[in-house]
């Protein structure tokens, strides 16, 4: 697929054969700086930089020029997906590239392994009508929820509210962000303006728990 500045796309992979890609919190934690970090148009040594410093001060470092606008992203035990819209050319790639490799190698190092982790190269999907890329914000936020209820959408009617919280509180994606309104990973600015208030993203998510 050819990615163009200012489209937007889903992208998304898993483990190869399945298997959990994210074992720990430090595992999950690790991803999501990988996220900020590989975000970058400048040759930065990964690797280094989080040997160095926690976690949550990485944030503080300043990237350069990012390669692509994460719009959403939600890390599950064994796949992941993310809503971005390229800033350069050729951006989506060398994103992808940076982070799943980066990510692989911390993955195979930890755990004495070898080999590909994920299925092959990153998936993707162009969103190019507005009522689907709107669907995408929910689809992907609400991938949390079939960790609290696998049956969740047949159990909908009684849990709504409870499966509502549990996804806004999921540390492993973006939608914190957008209840805090404290994007660090994300950038909204460069997607349409569906969610103006923290009332209208809870609003959106209750009402696609209850048409799904």
């Amino acid at each position: 697929m050819r990615f163009i500045e200012g489209e937007f796309y889903h992208l998304y992979n898993r483990g190869v054969d399945k298997r959990t890609i994210f074992t720990s919190i430090t595992d999950y934690k690790r991803f999501l700086a990988l996220l900020y970090l590989a975000n970058s148009t400048e040759d930065v040594r990964i690797a280094n930089i989080l040997k160095d410093h926690a976690y949550e001060e990485i944030y503080d470092r300043d990237r350069g020029k990012s390669l692509v606008a994460i719009g959403a992203f939600c890390l599950m035990p064994n796949h992941f997906h993310i809503l971005v819209t390229p800033i350069v050319e050729d951006g989506i790639s060398k994103f992808m590239l940076k982070l799943q490799t980066g990510y692989s190698m911390y993955f195979n190092t930890k755990n004495n392994r070898s080999g590909s982790l994920f299925q092959g190269p990153f998936k993707s999907e162009h969103a190019d009508e507005d009522v689907y890329l709107k669907y995408l914000f929910s689809y992907i936020h609400l991938n949390p929820a079939k960790l609290k209820d696998k049956k969740w959408k047949e159990n909908i009617k009684i849990h709504a509210k409870n499966l509502r919280m549990y996804v806004e509180k999921y540390p492993y994606s973006s939608l914190g962000a957008y209840v805090s309104e404290k994007h660090i990973i994300t950038n909204p600015t460069f997607f349409p303006n569906y969610f103006s208030s923290r009332n209208e993203i809870k609003n959106h998510i209750t009402d696609w728990l209850e048409r799904d």
